[in-house]
C-alpha cells in the first residue's frame, strides 16, 4: 500500500471517531444518586428548608429554578456556562465561590453539575419515592458453581442478587454452615431461644430437613415473644409514664395484643391499620381497640403544675414522627419546627399530617383516659344486655352509645377544662377541687340533649350541695346536687335536656368544710341518656346492671378513640413549632413528594392508615422488609433503618429490597412469617460466619453477604437463653409485667411510693419480655445489653461491648442462680467424669464439640474451684447468694465452668 493511500485511509478513521466521539449519545446523569447527595452535602445547608440564602433553595424543584434574589434563576437548564451556580462554584474570589468559606467542590463534582445542567437538569424522584416495581428475574436464575466443574447453579432469588453483587466485586460466597450451628442461629432469630433438644435430634438424624424445622420454629409460641420485643421498641413500650415521677400504667394488655398478633402471622397491613385505627373500623372488637394502645404509649406527665394542653399535644406531635419513622423510615421531627433540611417535606405538611391525629380524646390526664375495659364473662354477659335492652326499646344507634361508655367511658369532659375560679381550683393541675362558697364555669358544653349527667368525683366532708346552673349564676338552676363524704366513684343525676353548647356554672356550699379545705374533688363529667324502657318488665335488671358496670372494677388499657364531632378540634401550623403560636388552620392532607391520597379515604386515621399500606406507597413494604432483614442480619439493605430519605445510604442491593417488597404486598399478603422463612431457608442466611482476614479487609461490615451473619444476641435473648440452657426459664405467657431479681439500690423511686418487689416461683424465670420495664430506671442487665429506655421510638439498638457486660453475666443473680442449675445438669450427666460432664455442658450450650484448648482451661477452672471450696468449706454456705441448697464443693466448682461458659463469646453471639 503507498504511503499516500495509508495517510487516506488513517485520515478516514480519524474521521470516523471524531464523529462517534462528538455524536455518540452523552450518558444520562441520574439526579437522584449523582446530583442530589453533591447539593445535599455540599449546599442544601445555606439553600434548603431552613435557610435561603440570596433567596434560593434547591430543597424543592419549583424553589431551585424560580428566580432569586438577584431577579435571576440560579440554575438555566441546557446552559451550565450562563447557570450563576456554576459560576459561583468556579469563582476564584473567596468571597464569592460557593460554599462560603469551606472546601470547594471537586472537579468532578463540579463537572457533574455542568453536565446534568447541559442535559436540562432533570430533577429526578428519590429512588425510594418510586414505586415497587415487579421484579425482572431472570426465568431460572443461576450462578456459577464454587466447585470444580463451573457449571451453573440455581439459584433462590435472594442468593441470584447477593451472588450477582459477590460476583461483581469479585467475592466467593461461604460453604453452608454445620448443620447443628444452622438450626441454633435459626432459632435464636425466629424464637429467641436456643433450639430444643427434641429438634436438635430430629435434624442431627435427617428425620426432618432444615425447611421443616424452620416451619416448626415459626409454629412456637415463643415467636411472637421474640418478634414483639422488636416491635415494642418502635413501640416505645413500657409499664410507666414517664417524665418526672414516672409512675406504674397498665400498658400490658397492648404487649399481649402484639405477641397474638405475631403468633396467628396477623398480615402486616391489617396489624398496621388496627394500631393506628383500630377504633375507626366498623364494629371494632376488644383486640381492635386494644391494638391502638400503640399510640397511647407516648408519655403522659402527671408532674404538678403542668399544662395538661401542652403535654397532650407534645404527645401527638411524638405520634406523627413516630408514624413516619416506623413506617415510612422517614425523619418527620425536624418539619415540627421549618421545612425539611433535605427531604421535600415542607413545614406546613408536618401540620396536615397532624390533624389525622389531633382529634383523638386523649388529655394527657391524670387516669390517662380513656381506657379500654376488661370484663369477666359475667360482666360481658350484663353489657351484652344492656345494650340488647336499648336496642329491643329504642334503636341500634342508641345501643351503639350505651355500648361505648360502657366499653371506655366516653365521651366526656375531663375536669382540667374548668376555668373562672372562685374559691376553686385544679387540685394539681389534675382535678376540680370546690371549697365552701365556691364557684367556676364549664364552657361550651354540648350535653347531647342527654338527660342525665354522670359526675366522677370523691369527697372528704358531709353535708356539702353541687349546683349547676345555665350560663351564668343568675341563670336557671339546672341541677342541685348533695356531695357527702364519699371515695372515687361515678354518680348518676338526673339533667335537664339542653340544646345546642351552653356554659354550665359550678357553685359549691359546705357547712362542715374547713377553711380553705376542698368540699369535692371532680374528675370528670360526662352527659348520657336515661335507659329506655323504664315501664317494662326486667328494666331494674337492667339498670342494676348498668350501675354495677360503671362502678365495675376492671383491668384497663389506655386507647385511642376519636372526638365525636361536637368535641372536634381545629389543627394549625405551629410558628417555629411552638405550640402556643398559633399559624394556619390546616386539613387532613398527606405530604405531596409522597405517593398521593385517593378520594375514597377517609379523612381520619383510619384513611391514613390505609395509605400507609396501600400497595402504591413505596415506603412501607420496603421499610418492613428492610427491618426484618437487619433483625436476621445485623444490618439492613439500607443501613439506615429509621431514613430512607435523600440522606440515607442508598440500599447495598436495590433489586433484592423491591423483589421482597414486592412479594410481601402482592405475593405473600403481607405475611410476615413469609418473609422470615424466604430469608432464613436462603443459601446467604445458611451461610457460614467464619471470618478470614482477606473476608474482613475486602467487607468488614458483611455489607455484601459474603459470610452468614454472626451478631451478639439482645438483651432478651441473653438473658433468656441462659435461663432456657439452665432449664429454669418459663413458659407462661401474658399477663401483668413480673420483676426477678435484681441488684438491690437500683430502682430507688424518689416519692412516687412505688418499689421492686421481687417476684416469687416462676414469675422469676420469665422471659425478658415480661419483666417490668420503668423508663426512668430500666432493668440494669438489659441496659448494660443496650435495650432502650423506651421513651422514644428505637428503630435500632446500637450494640456495644463493655466491660460492663461481663460483670453482669458473671455477677448478676440470674446468671449466678442459672450457672447453679447448669452444672447440676452437667453433672448428673456423668457424676464420676467431670472433664466429660463439661464437655456436655459446652455442647449443650453451643451445639459443638469443645475444644481441647477449652476443655484444659475448663478443667483447670474446675479443679482450682474444687481446692479452694475443700479447704474453706465456710464458703459454701452462702454460695451464690443461695438459700436452703445444699452444695458440695464438686457443685460449686463446677457451677463456677458452667458461669464461666455463660460468658464465652459464641454463647453469647449468633453462630
Amino acid at each position: 500500500m503507498t504511503r499516500e493511500r495509508i495517510a487516506i485511509l488513517l485520515s478516514v478513521l480519524l474521521g470516523v471517531s471524531l464523529l462517534f466521539f462528538f455524536w455518540k449519545e452523552e450518558e444520562k446523569i441520574d439526579f437522584s444518586t449523582q446530583i442530589k447527595p453533591i447539593l445535599n452535602t455540599h449546599c442544601i445547608t445555606c439553600h434548603g428548608g431552613v435557610k435561603k440564602n440570596g433567596e434560593f433553595s434547591l430543597l424543592f424543584e419549583e424553589e431551585a429554578f424560580a428566580p432569586t434574589k438577584s431577579g435571576h434563576p440560579a440554575i438555566i437548564p441546557g446552559d451550565p456556562n450562563g447557570s450563576e451556580l456554576i459560576r459561583r462554584l468556579t469563582e476564584s474570589d473567596p468571597e464569592l465561590r460557593m460554599p462560603y468559606q469551606k472546601s470547594p467542590l471537586s472537579e468532578e463534582e463540579i463537572e457533574l453539575l455542568k453536565t446534568w445542567i447541559r442535559q436540562g437538569a432533570k430533577w429526578g424522584e428519590h429512588w425510594a419515592y418510586s414505586p415497587v416495581a415487579e421484579p425482572n428475574l431472570p426465568a431460572s436464575p443461576s450462578t456459577a458453581s464454587l466447585g470444580n466443574n463451573n457449571e451453573p447453579i440455581p439459584l433462590k432469588p435472594i442468593d441470584y442478587y447477593v451472588r450477582e453483587k459477590l460476583e461483581e466485586l469479585n467475592l466467593q460466597p461461604s460453604e453452608q454452615a454445620d448443620i447443628s450451628q444452622l438450626i441454633r442461629r435459626a432459632a435464636l432469630d425466629i424464637t429467641g431461644l436456643p433450639p430444643s433438644q427434641e429438634l436438635i435430634q430430629s435434624i442431627q438424624s435427617g428425620k426432618i430437613s432444615y425447611d421443616t424445622a424452620v416451619d416448626q420454629l415459626l409454629a412456637s409460641p415463643s415467636f411472637g415473644e421474640k418478634w414483639a420485643s422488636w416491635w415494642l421498641d418502635l413501640a416505645r413500650y413500657a409499664d410507666t409514664k414517664g417524665y418526672e415521677r414516672d409512675v406504674s400504667r397498665t400498658m400490658w394488655p397492648y404487649r399481649d395484643w402484639v405477641i397474638r398478633a405475631f403468633n396467628s402471622d396477623k398480615p402486616f397491613d391489617e396489624f398496621t391499620i388496627e394500631q393506628l385505627a383500630g377504633d375507626l373500623l366498623h364494629n371494632p372488637t376488644t383486640d381492635q381497640l386494644a391494638a391502638t394502645a400503640f399510640h397511647r404509649n407516648t408519655m403522659n406527665n402527671d408532674e404538678g403544675g403542668t399544662n395538661d394542653e401542652e403535654f397532650r399535644v407534645a404527645a401527638v406531635l411524638d405520634r406523627v414522627s413516630t408514624t413516619y419513622e416506623v413506617w415510612q423510615s422517614t425523619t418527620m421531627a425536624c418539619v415540627q419546627c421549618h421545612s425539611h433540611p433535605y427531604d421535600p417535606i415542607r413545614h406546613e405538611e408536618f401540620y396536615q399530617s397532624t390533624a389525622f391525629f389531633n382529634n383523638s380524646r386523649d388529655e394527657d390526664t391524670h387516669d390517662e383516659e380513656p381506657k379500654l375495659r376488661f370484663y369477666e364473662s359475667e360482666d360481658q354477659e350484663r353489657l351484652n344486655e344492656i345494650v340488647n335492652w336499648v336496642s329491643e326499646n329504642q334503636d341500634d344507634e342508641e345501643a351503639d352509645k350505651f355500648k361505648k361508655f360502657l366499653t371506655y367511658q366516653e365521651p366526656k369532659y375531663a375536669a382540667h377544662i374548668a376555668q373562672d375560679f372562685i374559691k376553686s381550683e385544679l387540685i394539681d393541675t389534675k382535678w376540680l377541687g370546690m371549697q365552701a362558697d365556691g364557684s367556676c364555669y364549664l364552657r361550651d358544653i354540648d350535653t347531647q340533649e342527654a338527660d342525665q349527667l354522670l359526675l366522677n368525683y370523691w369527697s372528704d366532708v358531709d353535708g356539702s350541695t353541687l349546683t349547676i346552673r345555665k350560663d351564668g349564676p343568675e341563670g336557671d338552676i339546672l341541677s342541685t346536687i348533695p356531695i357527702n363524704k364519699s371515695a372515687k366513684a361515678t354518680r348518676t343525676i338526673s339533667f335537664p335536656k339542653l340544646s345546642g353548647k351552653h356554659d354550665l356554672y359550678l357553685e359549691m356550699k359546705s357547712p362542715k368544710a374547713k377553711t380553705e379545705q376542698n368540699a369535692i374533688a371532680v374528675v370528670w363529667f360526662a352527659f348520657l341518656p336515661s335507659l329506655p324502657g323504664k315501664e317494662k318488665n326486667g328494666f331494674e335488671k337492667v339498670q342494676n346492671n348498668w350501675e354495677n358496670l360503671i362502678a365495675a372494677k376492671t383491668t384497663t388499657v389506655p386507647i385511642l378513640i376519636e372526638n365525636p364531632s361536637f368535641m372536634s378540634r381545629e389543627t394549625h401550623v405551629f410558628e417555629r413549632g411552638n405550640w402556643m403560636i398559633l399559624g394556619e388552620k390546616v386539613s387532613p392532607e398527606i405530604p405531596k413528594s409522597l405517593n398521593p391520597s385517593e378520594k375514597k379515604w377517609r379523612q381520619d386515621r383510619l384513611g391514613f392508615a390505609e395509605w400507609l399500606v396501600d400497595n402504591q406507597n413505596p415506603l412501607t413494604a420496603r421499610t418492613l422488609v428492610n427491618r426484618i432483614w437487619d433483625q436476621l442480619f445485623g444490618r439492613g439493605i439500607v443501613s439506615t433503618l429509621e431514613d430512607m430519605g435523600t440522606q440515607s445510604d442508598p440500599p447495598s442491593h436495590p433489586e433484592l429490597l423491591d423483589y421482597l417488597a414486592w412479594r410481601v404486598m402482592n405475593e405473600y399478603d403481607w405475611s410476615i412469617k413469609e418473609l422470615i422463612r424466604e430469608i432464613v431457608t436462603s443459601e446467604t442466611y445458611k451461610q457460614k460466619s467464619v471470618l478470614s482476614p482477606e473476608l474482613f479487609a475486602a467487607d468488614p461490615q458483611n455489607k455484601w453477604y459474603a459470610r452468614g451473619p454472626r451478631i451478639r444476641l439482645s438483651a432478651e435473648q441473653v438473658r433468656d437463653q441462659a435461663l432456657a440452657v439452665s432449664g429454669l426459664l418459663s413458659s407462661k405467657m401474658f399477663g401483668k409485667p413480673v420483676m426477678p431479681p435484681q441488684p438491690e439500690g437500683i430502682w430507688q423511686t424518689v416519692y412516687n411510693g412505688e418499689s421492686w418487689v421481687e417476684a416469687e416461683g416462676e414469675d422469676r424465670y420469665r422471659r425478658g419480655i415480661y419483666t417490668f420495664l420503668k423508663r426512668t430506671s430500666p432493668y440494669p442487665s438489659m441496659v448494660t445489653f443496650d435495650a432502650g429506655s423506651r421513651e422514644v421510638c428505637l428503630s435500632r439498638r446500637i450494640v456495644t461491648n463493655t466491660p460492663l457486660q461481663a460483670l453482669v453475666t458473671l455477677n448478676d443473680p440470674v446468671f449466678l442462680e442459672a450457672s447453679f442449675h447448669l452444672a447440676k445438669e452437667m453433672m448428673e450427666s456423668n457424676p464420676a467424669d467431670p472433664k466429660s460432664a463439661i464437655s456436655y455442658g459446652y455442647s449443650k450450650l453451643v451445639l459443638s464439640q469443645i475444644s481441647k484448648n477449652t476443655s484444659e482451661a475448663m478443667m483447670s477452672l474446675y479443679k482450682q474451684g474444687l481446692s479452694e471450696y475443700q479447704t474453706r468449706p465456710e464458703l459454701l454456705e452462702k454460695f451464690f447468694g443461695f438459700k436452703n441448697q445444699i452444695v458440695t464443693p464438686e457443685l460449686a466448682a463446677m457451677s463456677l465452668v458452667a458461669n464461666a461458659f455463660l460468658n464465652l463469646d459464641e454463647f453469647l453471639t449468633k453462630p
